[in-house]
């Protein structure tokens, strides 16, 4: 392993507390839902989105045409469209092969990992592949093992298992609140925007629509805000 590439595997750990209190979760859901361990690990190599994936079970269970299924996933999923273009001009390649991978494993906890780590320079190949693989093969490993001993954990609720996405979220939104006191300045204004906008969409959207809308609307901000400091610079 080169170097760089460890540093991705390093600078995954800990969120891999968080995939592990989800992936159980979303293996015992899907176990619940009537899918067997093994569908419920190829639903983790193949779609990998813990969103998706709980709302996959519950389509399932609701038995909702696979039409449906399809649409609803695509939707709750855009989102990564969004990551990938975004987090695209700090990766140091020209390698269609190294984005393809670098955008086909990318999630909301890895895509917050590295665009804290690219406030300190640009980001190697490698240094995304170490990230991501962790992360892929950690959620995985957690989905089949909660599908495996689902019938143990008949509330998952009771051990805290519900709260560990939040927690995960809450200590990457943390670290967005360190730095340079203008960074910090910026990021605040930014969430606070997000936080008007995906409260004034969701009066009228879905969540997801919500979320998306969300999304491009701070983005949008946060590009005029960069540009206008580079020509104030």
């Amino acid at each position: 392993m080169s170097s760089a590439f460890q540093a991705g595997v390093r600078a995954c750990l800990p969120t891999v507390l968080g995939y592990i209190g989800i992936g159980f979760s979303a293996g015992i859901v899907g176990r619940a839902s009537g899918l067997s361990p093994l569908e419920v690990g190829f639903m983790s190599v193949f779609i990998y989105a813990g969103a998706a994936q709980f709302i996959i079970t519950s389509l399932l269970l609701l038995n909702s045409p696979a039409s449906a299924i399809i649409l609803t996933t695509f939707i709750v999923n855009l989102r990564h469209l969004l990551m990938s273009l975004t987090l695209a001009p700090h990766v140091e390649t020209r390698h269609l092969r190294d984005r393809l991978g670098t955008g086909t494993l990318l999630t909301d906890e890895s895509f917050a990992v590295a665009m804290n780590t690219a406030q300190k320079g640009k980001l190697s190949p490698s240094f995304m592949h170490g990230l991501n693989l962790t992360a892929y093969f950690s959620w995985i490993v957690a989905t089949v093992l909660g599908a495996l001993v689902g019938s143990w954990f008949p509330d998952p609720e009771r051990f805290g298992l519900d709260f560990a996405l939040t927690a995960m979220f809450i200590g990457l939104l943390y670290l967005q609140f360190e730095g340079e006191r203008s960074r910090i300045v910026v990021n605040s204004f930014l969430l606070l925007i997000v936080l008007l906008l995906l409260y004034i969409t969701m009066r009228y959207f879905s969540p997801e629509v919500a979320v998306l809308c969300a999304t491009l609307g701070g983005a949008s901000i946060g590009v005029v805000i960069t540009r206008w400091k580079s020509a104030q610079n």
